[in-house]
């Protein structure tokens, strides 16, 4: 590293800043900044958070709609030595309640409309600071900030200083923020720019949302160690990707985002013929998906795959065989191993967990001791929870979740965080929650409830009683009420019977 400050934004900025004047961020609207605008806004912003008594490692939590100024944020609180935690903009009151508990921020940013109810949780939970950032970029982080000093000195970080936490929820149900290092993000980010070749003149088209890894840190950070410019667009519009497209040269995506494109009949290699790179990730691709797309366009898909609490681990190679169903390889510098029960390393072809070591693996979980030394092996390597196997030719390939994860629209879903809430419900005996297959989301969270006869529930009011309680990815497409659960000899739930039972349905 070319820097003796292992501040990621120090990083970032030693590459981007040499290019000052090129555009950093543009609007689908054509809205555009500078890298040096960039610099200005997040020297502003991290003024204004350090004037507010916020000193290094303190926590920021965030959940805001995407926008210029939302990265604007993430930066500032990088370079103030701050912990930033995104929080995705689904969760409800109850949710966002439990994080500000748990995190003991020193600072929340939140929507404009949320304001009241956020000062009540802050109140409560004695955080003394609640700014707001509205989509368009107003609210009063911005009037605070405007008249602050544009220039502000980089707090030095060592590589093992917090630089993020990530909520991610637990097979228990209580989600735990994995703690990323100023290192775990940087070594990802410089590795990921080397091998997928960024180069002058790329141009990242950003759709993914802002609080989670792929659209904050492997996106962004690809962007801004190369000093590209990026399409922020706030949300995945199919209409608006294929317009800017024909001006970009990379795309990173969900599955989803590649099935509603090929929805379009008017989609094909038109739209594609300026582009370099799409990659995909969050999400398992289907092979028809990654056939189909090849077919329309002439560009084979990249897929990866990486976690909350190490970034990217894998992925298929820029130059050579991106094989279809798999993730690829092991990034440099990480080193992977699939393993049967006792922890033995398997040979090819064999299926077993995946576990992994490297420097983007992250230093464990926020407050929960006893849960980071659970996830990993004495001799350091993160038990994924993933099941995968390995090819001959070294090549990942992902077959299972063995934490029973569901992934929706590339957003991920523990059943027993949803199902302790339905069994909350008045009239519900227990339930079971599993994921089945959708051709637009992947997998759509369905609900198997059981309940007394008259019992007075219904599809609808389930549903609308969990809206309240749970981000809106998390609530169950579908609800079928049942007499009783199918459990195997040891009174355990077959939710594999329950998958196949509901999966048409």
């Amino acid at each position: 590293m070319s820097t003796t400050n292992a501040n990621l934004y120090a990083i970032l900025a030693d590459r981007f800043m040499a290019r000052a004047a090129e555009p950093a961020v543009i609007t689908p609207e054509g809205v555009s900044y500078t890298y040096a605008d960039v610099d200005r806004v997040s020297a502003r912003y991290a003024s204004l958070l350090v004037g507010l008594g916020l000193t290094k490692g303190d926590r920021v939590a965030v959940q805001v709609e995407k926008s210029p100024e939302a990265l604007f944020l993430y930066l500032a609180c990088l370079r103030a030595g701050l912990a930033y935690l995104p929080l995705n903009t689904a969760y409800p009151e109850a949710e966002l309640d439990y994080f500000i508990e748990d995190a003991e921020p020193g600072a929340v940013v939140c929507r404009p409309e949320s304001e009241a109810m956020v000062q009540g949780l802050a109140a409560r939970r004695g955080v003394a600071n609640v700014l707001t950032l509205g989509g368009d970029g107003g609210g009063s982080l911005a009037e605070r900030a405007a008249n602050q000093s544009e220039s502000f000195e980089t707090v030095p970080c060592a590589e093992e200083d917090l630089a993020a936490i990530l909520y991610t929820s637990g097979t228990t149900g209580r989600p735990k923020g994995a703690m990323l290092s100023h290192l775990n993000l940087s070594s990802n980010a410089i590795t990921l720019h080397r091998v997928w070749g960024f180069r002058d003149g790329d141009v990242l088209l950003h759709a993914l949302p802002l609080f989670h890894t792929h659209g904050l840190f492997v996106a962004c950070h690809c962007a801004l160690l190369n000093a590209s410019t990026m399409y922020l667009c706030p949300r995945f519009d199919a209409d608006v990707v294929m317009r800017l497209l024909p001006r970009s040269t990379v795309f990173m995506g969900v599955p989803t985002f590649y099935t509603r494109l090929l929805a379009r009949p008017e989609f094909g290699a038109e739209q594609c013929s300026g582009m370099r790179l799409f990659v995909s990730g969050s999400a398992p691709l289907l092979t028809q998906t990654f056939e189909e797309f090849q077919a329309r366009t002439g560009h084979t898909i990249l897929e990866r795959y990486g976690m909350t609490e190490c970034g990217m681990s894998t992925s298929n190679p820029l130059d050579g065989a991106r094989k279809a169903g798999t993730v690829g390889l092991p990034l440099p510098g990480v080193s992977l191993r699939v393993v049967d029960e006792s922890g033995k390393a398997l040979g090819p072809g064999e299926v077993g967990g995946i576990e992994f070591t490297g420097p983007n693996v992250f230093r464990g979980y926020w407050r929960r001791p006893e849960k980071t030394a659970e996830d990993f092996t004495a001799d350091g390597y993160f038990r994924s929870g993933d099941m995968g196997v390995l090819d001959e030719d070294g090549y990942v390939s992902i077959v299972g979740r063995s934490k029973d994860l569901i992934i929706s629209g590339g957003f991920n879903v523990y059943p027993k965080e949803v199902e302790r809430c339905i069994d909350d419900l008045d009239g519900v005996v227990e339930s079971a929650v599993v994921g089945v297959s959708d051709a637009d989301f992947g997998e759509r969270v369905t609900a198997v409830v059981v309940a007394p006869d008259g019992h007075g529930l219904s599809e609808d009011g389930v549903i609308a009683a969990l809206k309240t309680r749970l981000a809106g990815y998390k609530v169950p497409k579908r609800v079928f009420f049942v007499d009783e659960l199918p459990r195997n000899a040891m009174g355990k739930v077959q939710k594999n019977v329950l998958r196949d039972r509901y999966e048409s349905a």
